[in-house]
C-alpha cells in the first residue's frame, strides 16, 4: 500500500473499534499501520521488519479484532511475547481497542502465575491469549490451551525471542497449532533463523519493512537512573533536588497512579493522579489545575496523557518504563515547550535494560546515567528554601505583633534569642528534616550497580550476589550444561520469566560441562520449585533441585579449583551489559534499602 491515509475510519475497521480509537487519541495511522492493517483484513499472511515503538501491536491487533467471532468463547488470536511486560501491555491494548465490542476476553498467560488462576481463566472461553512461550507451551502439553479454533496466530518481537533462547518453543508451538490460520511475525531484525521459521510456518507471507524516523528533540535533556532500592524514597529525592514549575510523572497502570500520587502527598507534595478511570469533567478540571499552577505534579498513564499539552511542563520522569520507544518519545515531548529547555529522567531496573536499549538504538542516541542525588545536596536546597521562607516572613508587615509575644513567653533577662530561633527552626521544619542523618556507610550498600558501557560478557560464570552471608542464598542445580550449548542469558531468562523473580534475586550462576548451578534468595516462597516442574531451557527440562549445605558445596568447589587452576574471572552479567561488581554507592534514608537483594 503506498498511499497512507490519513485517518483509520478509511482503512475498513468497524465501529466500534474505531470508537475506542477516538478516544485514546488515535488519529492518524504509523507507517506499518496503515500497511499491515488492509493486507490483514484480507487474511493475507504478514512478515514485519519494524523497530520497537513503530506502533505494531495496533497494527496485528486492529484487524484481527475485527475478523473476531465474537459469539464464539473459545482462543481464536494467539500471540506469543518474549516478556511477561510485554506480555501484559499487549493484552491490555487488546482489552483497550475492543473496549466497545461486548462479549471479548483477553487472557495473558506467563510464569509466575498460579496454575489454578490461569486454568479458572482458560475454562472461561478467551478469545484472546497472549503469553510467553515457555507458559503457552506448558498449557499446550498440558491439554488446557485448546487452539482448535486459532485464527491468527502473532509472533511479537521474534528476534528478542531468539536472543533470550526462546525460540525452540516458538517452534514447538507452531508445531501444535492448527495449520489453517494467518500468521503475522514482527522482528526488529531479520537473522537467519527468523527467516527460516517464515518460510517454513507462514503461507506467501507479505514483507513489510519500516525504517524508524523516530527522534528526539535536542533540547530536552535526558538520563536515567538505575534503580536501586525503593522507587518512591528515590522519586522524591530526585524532585527534591530538581528545579521545575510542573512534572508529569509516567506510570504503567492505573492503580501505581494512586500509589505514587498517595507517597507524594505523605511527603508534602501536592500532586494528582490522572488515569482511565476519571470521566472527563474531573479529567478536565485536574488539567486546569495543572494549566494554572494551583497543582505541580502528575502521574499518568500513558492513556490518560494522551492530547496532554501544557506549557509548563518542565520535567517529565519514566517512573515505569515504557515498553517501546515511540511512547518513550511522546512521553518526554511533553517538556521542552514554548522554546523552554526540558528535563527527561528515566527509572529503569536491571531486568529492563533491554528496554533502555532499543530506546537508545531507536531515537540513535545513547541516554547518559546519573547517580541519585547525594544527601549534602538535599540539606543544602532545603536550607536555601527554608531561608527563603524566613526572609518573606521578615519582610512581612505583621511581624511586629508576634515581636510582642515574645515578651509574654520569656522575660528579657531569661531570653537566649539564638536558642528560640533553634527552637522555633527545629519546630517548622516540620516532617521534612534540615538537618539529615546519614544513616547508610558506604560499605553497609547491599545493592549493585552497573557500569552502562561495559558489555563484555563470561557464559561460564554470572557473579551477582551482594555482600550477604552464604545464609541468605539458596544454591539450586539444573541439569543442563556446557555441552548442551547453554549460555547465562539463557538460565537468566527462563528463571526470570517462568519463577516471576526479578533478577535481584538471582544470584551466581556458574555453568558446568552437564550441569549448572544457581543461587537463589531464601527470600522467595517456598514452592518455588513448582514453577519450574515444565521449564525447559533449549528445549530441554531444566530439572530444578536444592543443593542444601551452600557452605560445604561453595569450599568443595573452591578445592577444586585449585587443582584445575580455574583462571575464569567472575564478571557481572545483565543482558550484554557486564561489569565487575561494586557497591551501590547511592544513599537514601534507611527505609529505602530495607528490601533485601541478592
Amino acid at each position: 500500500m503506498t498511499h497512507i491515509e490519513s485517518t483509520f475510519s478509511f482503512l475498513g475497521l468497524n465501529p466500534f473499534l474505531i470508537q475506542s480509537l477516538n478516544e485514546m487519541g488515535y488519529v492518524k495511522p504509523s507507517p506499518i499501520q496503515a500497511t499491515c492493517i488492509p493486507l490483514l483484513l484480507k487474511g493475507n499472511d504478514v512478515l514485519g521488519m519494524a523497530q520497537t515503538g513503530s506502533g505494531k501491536t495496533a497494527a496485528f491487533s486492529l484487524p484481527l479484532l475485527h475478523n473476531l467471532n465474537i459469539s464464539l468463547k473459545a482462543p481464536q488470536i494467539l500471540v506469543l511475547a518474549p516478556t511477561r511486560e510485554l506480555a501484559v501491555q499487549v493484552a491490555e491494548s487488546f482489552s483497550s481497542f475492543s473496549k466497545y465490542m461486548v462479549g471479548i476476553n483477553v487472557l495473558p498467560l506467563y510464569g509466575g502465575q498460579r496454575y489454578e488462576l490461569q486454568l479458572r481463566a482458560l475454562r472461561q472461553g478467551p478469545q484472546i491469549v497472549v503469553g510467553t512461550p515457555g507458559r503457552l507451551l506448558d498449557h499446550l502439553k498440558r491439554g488446557t490451551l485448546n487452539l482448535s479454533n486459532l485464527r491468527g496466530l502473532v509472533l511479537d518481537e521474534a528476534d528478542e525471542m531468539l536472543r533470550m533462547g526462546f525460540i525452540e518453543d516458538v517452534e514447538e508451538i507452531m508445531k501444535k497449532i492448527p495449520k489453517d490460520h494467518q500468521t503475522a511475525l514482527f522482528s526488529a531484525t531479520m537473522p537467519e533463523v527468523i527467516r527460516r521459521i517464515s518460510k517454513r510456518f507462514m503461507k506467501n507471507p507479505k514483507e513489510i519493512k519500516i525504517q524508524s524516523n523516530i527522534t528526539t528533540r535536542p533540547d530536552i535533556k535526558q538520563s536515567y537512573w538505575m534503580v536501586c532500592g525503593r522507587k518512591t524514597d528515590a522519586l522524591i529525592r530526585f524532585l527534591e533536588a530538581e528545579d521545575f514549575s510542573a512534572t508529569i510523572i509516567f506510570v504503567r497502570t492505573k492503580n501505581a497512579t494512586l500509589e505514587v500520587s498517595e507517597a507524594l502527598e505523605r511527603n508534602g507534595y501536592n500532586s494528582a493522579a490522572l488515569n482511565g478511570d476519571m470521566n472527563q469533567a474531573l479529567r478536565e478540571q485536574t488539567l486546569e489545575r495543572l494549566k494554572n499552577g494551583r497543582l505541580d505534579i502528575l502521574i499518568a498513564t500513558d492513556v490518560a496523557a494522551r492530547g496532554l499539552d501544557v506549557d509548563r511542563i518542565s520535567f517529565v520522569i519514566n517512573y515505569d518504563i515504557p515498553m517501546d520507544a515511540e511512547s518513550y518519545v511522546h512521553r518526554i515531548g511533553r517538556t521542552g515547550r514554548a522554546g523552554r529547555t526540558g528535563r527527561a529522567l528515566l527509572f529503569v531496573e536491571n531486568r529492563e535494560r533491554r528496554l533502555l536499549r532499543n530506546i537508545e538504538r531507536t531515537i540513535k542516541q545513547s541516554i547518559p546515567e546519573v547517580q541519585l542525588p547525594r544527601i549534602e545536596l538535599l540539606s543544602q536546597r532545603r536550607l536555601e528554601q527554608f531561608a527563603k521562607q524566613v526572609q518573606k516572613q521578615l519582610e512581612s508587615k505583621d511581624l511586629d505583633q508576634y515581636v510582642s509575644l515574645l515578651d509574654k513567653l520569656y522575660s528579657v533577662d531569661d531570653l537566649d534569642i539564638k536558642n528560640l530561633a533553634a527552637a522555633l527552626l527545629k519546630m517548622a521544619q516540620g516532617e521534612r528534616p534540615l538537618i539529615i542523618k546519614s544513616d547508610l556507610s558506604h560499605n553497609a550498600s547491599k545493592n549493585i550497580s552497573f557500569k552502562k558501557d561495559d558489555r563484555r560478557r563470561d557464559n561460564k560464570t554470572y557473579s551477582n550476589r551482594s555482600r550477604r552471608d552464604s545464609k541468605d542464598i539458596d544454591l539450586y542445580r539444573i541439569e543442563i550444561g556446557r555441552n548442551d550449548g547453554v549460555e547465562v542469558r539463557h538460565i537468566v531468562g527462563a528463571i526470570a520469566n517462568e519463577g516471576n523473580i526479578n533478577s535481584r534475586n538471582i544470584g551466581n550462576i556458574k555453568i558446568f560441562p552437564t550441569y549448572s548451578t544457581v543461587e537463589l534468595s531464601k527470600e522467595l516462597p517456598k514452592d518455588l520449585l513448582q514453577h519450574f516442574t515444565h521449564t525447559k531451557i533449549l528445549n530441554k527440562l531444566i530439572n530444578i533441585k536444592l543443593l542444601r549445605d551452600t557452605k560445604k558445596y561453595e569450599k568443595k568447589m573452591s578445592n577444586r579449583s585449585l587443582f584445575h587452576k580455574d583462571k575464569t574471572s567472575h564478571r557481572r552479567f545483565s543482558n550484554n551489559r557486564v561489569s565487575k561488581s561494586k557497591p551501590c554507592k547511592n544513599e537514601l534514608k534507611s527505609s529505602f534499602f530495607r528490601r533485601k537483594s541478592i
